[in-house]
């Protein structure tokens, strides 16, 4: 039997002191369900796991969501942005589906005020 070699895009964790934002999308829904930061040690993690793994700026260890509550993270694809600074993982959520320390499936709950920006007038209206 031979075994599969997978290769991947080298990741630039050199612009924010070693770390990569770390967005993670139900896969099922497409809803945007939280952001965290990985170091090379917990990007390798995610992908030798297939859980994601993050490096937490506050305690400043690895941490790998949902391992005290069992709502962890599955992988069922993982990618990365053009410019190979930003990773993507589109996860199944185990467990009860809640993502945020909250307590809701999304950390992504609080909107903001925004004020509309200016549409161009069609072409047919500037023109007199």
């Amino acid at each position: 039997m031979t075994k599969e070699t997978l290769t991947h895009p080298v990741i630039d964790f050199s612009k924010l002191d070693g770390l990569v934002p770390g967005i993670v999308q139900d896969s099922g829904t497409g809803d945007v369900l939280m952001v965290g930061f990985l170091n090379e040690e917990s990007y390798r993690k995610s992908l030798d796991s297939g859980f994601v793994t993050f490096w937490s700026r506050t305690r400043k260890k690895l941490w790998m969501k949902g391992e005290t509550s069992g709502n962890r993270l599955r992988i069922t694809e993982a990618s990365t942005d053009c410019d190979n600074d930003t990773l993507l993982f589109r996860v199944v959520v185990e467990g009860d589906g809640v993502v945020c320390h909250e307590g809701t499936v999304s950390c992504f709950t609080k909107p903001l005020s925004i004020r509309k920006a200016d549409t161009p007038k069609p072409e047919s209206e500037t023109k007199a």
